[in-house]
């Protein structure tokens, strides 16, 4: 359960610190064990082998078949052939210590290592010794390996002998090494070699023997990525529907019924399919204090699940009309407006586009705590779901003209809506337009009309909501510029109310 735990949910690797230190004491390293045992496959016909996961043990060394980096703190990286002494085997890694160069504790992926030998050519570059016959004919036949590559093995079927595969042109041949009565190794009887060094080294001198050559060692592949993010839908459990928006449902669930999250649910149907993987993979590399955090993805069948964390006080919007909210200041408020806007000098640093920036996508947690939401998710839906021809979707009160008229949406056009937002703090979650259609709505901004000045707002920071509502979207400022110019403020009234 531990390296499950710490692999799923690495965020709170403090927390899983404290359950199970990873420190043990220097006299626990074991001696080196003697080999395992292992029944592997015959040529031409090998029968399945089935694998039983490793259960915990204190005397199995494995081995690193691959390079591998650590992703956090939690996990452990190694370089092909070093040696871990497994603390624990279960589900997908092992939890190990490395014995070679400087001692360290941490998770590897399973399929990154194999169990460890006592012999000598067990870390040769050749020798590969976790795979089956299937398995060294894919390897062989890659693009990585060319003719005359070549691998020993384990055999699959005979106990104590090995294979050696070597690639054809476009095939691949394989020959058993049986072992003789004395430990000599043969392929063919009266050709003995005390060691498989010496067996490789006469055939590489005489490959028209066996009418192939060995003229490189197999060159690894990495096994594929798993993407952590992806998770079974499954792991979720719904608690409580927090709210319904343009993008779908949001709910409070738990994660292995142990961590709360945000749960928002979106139905494929409304979705372009096609942009969904890359702008989950935006979503992913964005990590700042003031984004919402991404968890996990289900997007594997129906409905597709985006997992975030969770924040207790719901919406910015909301939260400013509920009677907490109405008794905030005019210092908390400056906080939230320099909250977002750090926030979204973040995201104009990675060149991404909200698209809908609102109070309603701004979350609060505790110690009014802000954080944007749901960036990037306007470009997942279909056209005639999010679009300006059906008005019961499109934020048109929140949108610059020249996206609400021509789908034209930049940095600057987020800047226009933060002007919006901002109208919505100072006027404690209050619609903008009140009264007036969408439609209503466009032709007075295109005639020039302005929201007023909210009575909670000082005219400087109305000087900056009109900024961001100018016609000409190159004459709206930057987020950056922004941030400077809303920091300063709010220290002047931070020291005023101090």
């Amino acid at each position: 359960m531990e390296p499950f735990l710490r692999k799923r949910l690495t965020f709170l690797s403090f927390f899983w610190n404290k359950l199970w230190p990873t420190e043990i004491p220097d006299d626990c390293i074991p001696r080196y064990p003697g080999p395992d045992p292992v029944t592997m496959d015959l040529d031409p016909d090998p029968d399945p082998v089935s694998s039983q996961p490793g259960s915990p043990s204190s005397t199995v060394l494995f081995t690193a078949l691959y390079d591998f980096t650590a992703r956090c703190a939690d996990e452990l990286s190694v370089n092909r052939g070093d040696k871990l002494f497994a603390i624990k085997e279960e589900g997908d890694y092992i939890f190990a210590r490395r014995l070679s160069g400087r001692p360290s504790t941490g998770l590897v992926p399973i399929n990154y290592v194999a169990k460890a030998t006592h012999e000598s050519f067990s870390t040769q570059p050749w020798f590969f010794g976790g795979i089956s016959r299937s398995e060294a004919q894919q390897l062989l036949l890659s693009p990585s390996n060319q003719h005359g590559a070549f691998l020993v093995r384990p055999s699959e079927s005979s106990r104590g002998d090995y294979s050696l595969s070597v690639r054809t042109k476009a095939k691949v041949c394989h020959y058993r090494i049986s072992k003789a009565p004395d430990g000599g190794l043969y392929i063919q009887k009266g050709q003995v070699f005390p060691s498989l060094e010496e067996l490789l080294a006469f055939y590489k001198a005489n490959w028209k023997i066996i009418q192939n050559p060995l003229l490189k060692p197999c060159i690894p592949e990495r096994p594929p990525e798993r993407d952590e993010w992806e998770r079974p839908r499954s792991e979720f459990a719904l608690r409580r529907k927090l709210g319904e928006g343009y993008f779908g449902e949001v709910w409070e669930g738990l994660w292995l019924n142990m961590v709360p999250v945000a749960i928002k649910i979106i139905k494929q149907a409304d979705m372009r399919l096609d942009d969904f993987t890359k702008e989950i993979q935006n979503l992913k590399s964005l990590k700042h204090e003031k984004l919402i955090r991404l968890h996990a993805v289900c997007s594997i069948g129906e409905p597709v699940y985006i997992v975030t964390e969770l924040m207790r006080k719901g919406n910015l919007q909301n939260y400013l009309n509920s009677p907490e909210g109405k008794t905030l200041s005019l210092i908390h408020l400056m906080s939230i407006a320099c909250q977002v806007v750090e926030g979204m000098t973040y995201l104009e640093e990675k060149h991404i586009v909200h698209r809908d920036l609102a109070a309603r996508n701004i979350l609060v947690g505790d110690d009014l705590t802000c954080k944007i939401a749901d960036f990037g998710l306007a470009r997942l839906l279909k056209d005639d779901i999010y679009s300006t021809s059906s008005s019961t979707k499109i934020p048109v009160k929140w949108t610059a003209p020249e996206a609400a008229n021509y789908r034209i949406y930049s940095q600057k056009s987020d800047v226009w809506s933060f002007g919006i937002l901002l109208y919505e703090v100072f006027t404690f979650g209050q619609c903008p337009y009140e009264g007036m259609t969408n439609q209503e709505t466009i032709h007075q901004i295109t005639r020039g009309y302005r929201l007023p000045r909210p009575n909670t707002c000082s005219p400087e920071v109305y000087v900056i909501m009109l900024e961001c509502w100018k016609a000409n979207a190159e004459e709206r400022p930057t987020f950056f510029t922004l941030r400077e110019k809303l920091n300063s403020i709010y220290r002047r009234v931070y020291h005023s109310f101090t």
